[in-house]
């Protein structure tokens, strides 16, 4: 009942009532309301109609407020799981969240959610309700078979008072916990069944009602968006990888195309010097060929351990600079140290943003080694409102950036560091003074807040 039917029926049923009651006193009974009996007799008549209406009309109004109260709690429920799904890398922990959250608002004791593979098959079953001691006697997870197969092939929803006298219900565990009442709907996107949502054991009630239905149909939306967004972003991921793959390739080619151009000089003059018997000229060329090889095969290590190093699921930004860091150490001989704050440092990067920062960091890196003399480096990572502030400062001789021609800017690497910033909208700067070190400074924009990841514990309704 709506607010504006709710408010006629407060302005008539008072009105009716006491018409139909004066309708009654002149037509059927006029004497008996003609003395003081008949008139404490009418009123009451009119208090307990008064009573009725009165209960009737709160009724309706707390029916209204519950049912509020219900939309309140899903649409905070929704937007917290879908504020996670723009910023969580772990596809399980949000699925894992939403089926929490589906379970809690509609009051089922069982939750599970079941994630296809996109060749087919079940990849991921999420569970809630049960210990991890009691998930691990249920065995490996279903295949989909039964009523799990019925939404996962068939992309139907099933509403069942007792999935017990249903006969699809098949494929039972020993030690599966009893389940009577049934909520199952598909996880789609496009058409197309990415796997399936359901509850049992509604709490307080034989049976799932429309109202449920309809609200586990939006978790399941959300669900297939959390799924859209996580192999979205690992596509996006790869190609950033693929790309920043083929960018240092070019880059690597390049240089040892200049190395090898230069050592091919030098070896030429060392032979002609040595036909013409100057043996200490040949000796000198010899020297600068061998200090040529030697640089090159520290770029070329260098570049190797860049190429090694990248970005996965598994390992963030804080994880895979400090074991880059460690093998650059040792590679570099110049101590270096990593200073993230806050402490532990979340992902807050866009997939390309992230790959784009750690070259930025190994090109700095790389100008310590070959051009500061240092010994002590830093990478200091400081999260902001809005941005990422990165920043590599070394100990070294430092320079004049200022000073530093069109012909010298492709030796320390800064054109290419400066746009890989603003490919991404960040801007990079640089401050150095002679004798006193450098520091490079990029800062990058955050992307959206990554969300909170919940355990995985549960149960399943059929195999």
């Amino acid at each position: 009942m709506t607010l504006t039917r709710l408010k006629w029926l407060a302005v008539l049923a008072p009105l009716l009532f006491l018409g139909g009651l004066e309708l009654v006193r002149q037509n059927l009974f006029p004497e008996l309301f003609a003395s003081w009996p008949g008139y404490l007799l009418l009123a009451g008549v009119i208090l307990l109609g008064t009573l009725f209406f009165a209960e009737a009309v709160f009724g309706v109004v707390s029916r209204l407020q519950e049912r509020l109260t219900r939309q309140n709690r899903e649409l905070l429920a929704l937007h917290a799981a879908g504020l996670g799904i723009l910023g969580e890398r772990d596809l399980e922990a949000l699925l894992q969240r939403v089926v929490e959250n589906a379970r809690e608002l509609l009051g089922a004791r069982y939750g599970a959610l079941s994630l296809l593979r996109e060749e087919g098959g079940i990849e991921t079953f999420i569970v809630s309700g049960i210990t991890p001691e009691e998930r691990a006697l249920l065995g490996p997870p279903p295949v989909g078979h039964g009523l799990l197969g019925v939404v996962l092939n068939e992309g139907t929803t099933l509403r069942l008072e007792d999935l017990t006298r249903d006969p699809r219900s098949v494929g039972f565990p020993a030690g599966h916990p009893p389940m009577r009442s049934l909520l199952a709907v598909p996880v789609a996107a496009h058409g197309r069944v990415m796997g399936n949502l359901y509850l049992t054991e509604k709490e307080g009630a034989p049976a799932f009602d429309e109202n449920d239905e309809e609200t586990l149909l939006r978790f399941a939306t959300l669900a297939a968006l959390a799924i859209e967004n996580a192999r979205l972003h690992r596509q996006i991921h790869a190609l950033a990888v693929t790309e920043e793959r083929e960018r240092i390739a070019r880059e690597m080619h390049d240089s040892l195309a200049q190395v090898l151009g230069y050592v091919n000089t030098k070896a030429q003059a060392a032979e002609t010097l040595l036909a013409g018997g100057q043996t200490e000229r040949a000796s000198a060329q010899i020297g600068q060929l061998a200090e040529a090889a030697r640089a090159a095969y520290a770029d070329v290590r260098e570049g190797i351990l860049g190429l090694r190093t990248s970005l996965g699921d598994d390992r963030g930004l804080v994880e895979t600079l400090q074991s880059y860091l460690e093998l650059w150490q040792g590679q570099s001989g110049v101590a270096v140290e990593l200073i993230a704050e806050p402490s532990p440092f979340p992902a807050r990067l866009s997939p390309i943003a992230e790959v784009q920062l750690l070259r930025i960091i190994q090109e700095a890196l790389a100008n310590v080694r070959k051009h500061a003399a240092a010994a002590h480096a830093e990478v200091r990572l400081n999260l902001e409102a809005s941005h990422l502030e990165a920043g590599v400062v070394d100990d070294g001789a430092g320079f004049d950036p200022d000073a530093l021609g069109r012909t010298s800017l492709p030796r320390f690497g800064l054109a290419t560091m400066r746009e890989r910033a603003e490919a991404v909208g960040g801007t990079l700067t640089v401050a150095s003074v002679a004798g006193e070190g450098t520091t490079v400074v990029v800062r990058l924009p955050l992307a959206a807040e990554s969300g909170s990841q919940g355990e995985l514990t549960g149960a399943r309704a059929d195999r």
